[in-house]
């Protein structure tokens, strides 16, 4: 017992700072991408040919355009674009209210924006979800996990996962819907009383990720319920998704939490 106190000293404060300090990420994250605005070559489209899900276009100015939604991170683009039109930062603010806003074309970041005034008196302080596995690889659900670890300590903020969907706020859904997980998702989504939200969490979950096109997905939570965030991810960070689920309740916004974002 002795030993297993010392060593806790030892380890001091846990908890991570952030909103409110730096994010702490480790030199090798690969947080959201930076899309240059500058046309690509033309007969050039290497980055979109190498994409495994068709996340890059090139428009017909030669303009690249990145599907956030879509995007697996897996720098494909990045080893094959000779002119480096895409390459990887250090944010992790990725979630986005509108599926639109996922799409990068070298423009300023589109984050996502907090409720309506009512919305946050009912949910800002005292937030219960649900998760549901829609057909995940359960990657999405290792880093929801981890959001209750001493580092991230989720209830800190008044968020809570729950058992059943009749105790729930919303719903927080991971794969991309699949045949027999449709039916159980609509069930888990008409359990929860009203009002309540909808959280797509990770490639799958918003475009169907690897899987989209298949017969035996539906391509993402949209298919089957509203959805009131994405946060994008293959999968995503555990800071990710606290990020996305702070700023929808209200607690972070785009100017004051600039000075923790790591160049």
């Amino acid at each position: 017992m002795w030993k297993i106190l010392k060593t806790r000293l030892q380890q001091g404060y846990r908890t991570s700072d952030y909103p409110k300090g730096p994010s702490g990420l480790p030199e090798r994250f690969r947080g959201r991408p930076a899309v240059s605005s500058q046309p690509c070559a033309e007969g050039c489209s290497a980055c979109a040919e190498s994409c495994p899900t068709r996340a890059i276009q090139i428009s017909a100015d030669r303009r690249v355009r990145l599907d956030l939604g879509k995007c697996l991170f897996c720098t494909e683009c990045v080893s094959a674009c000779p002119e480096g039109i895409v390459a990887y930062s250090m944010d992790h603010r990725l979630a986005a209210r509108q599926r639109e806003d996922l799409v990068l074309s070298g423009e300023e970041a589109r984050l996502a924006q907090a409720l309506d005034e009512k919305a946050r008196k009912l949910f800002g302080r005292s937030l219960k979800l649900r998760q549901v596995c829609a057909g995940s690889c359960n990657g999405c659900e290792a880093e929801l996990t981890v959001l209750n670890n001493v580092v991230f300590d989720l209830n800190r903020f008044g968020i809570q996962f729950v058992a059943s969907p009749r105790h729930a706020d919303g719903l927080v859904v991971t794969g991309p819907v699949t045949a027999h997980m449709r039916a159980a998702l609509r069930a888990a989504y008409d359990a929860i009383p009203e009002p309540k939200l909808v959280i797509a969490v990770g490639a799958c979950a918003i475009s169907g990720g690897l899987f989209a096109g298949s017969p035996q997905a539906h391509d993402g939570a949209d298919s089957t319920v509203p959805v009131d965030l994405y946060i994008p991810g293959c999968p995503p960070h555990p800071l990710t998704i606290l990020d996305g689920l702070l700023r929808l309740l209200g607690r972070i916004g785009s100017e004051k939490d600039c000075k923790n974002v790591p160049s």
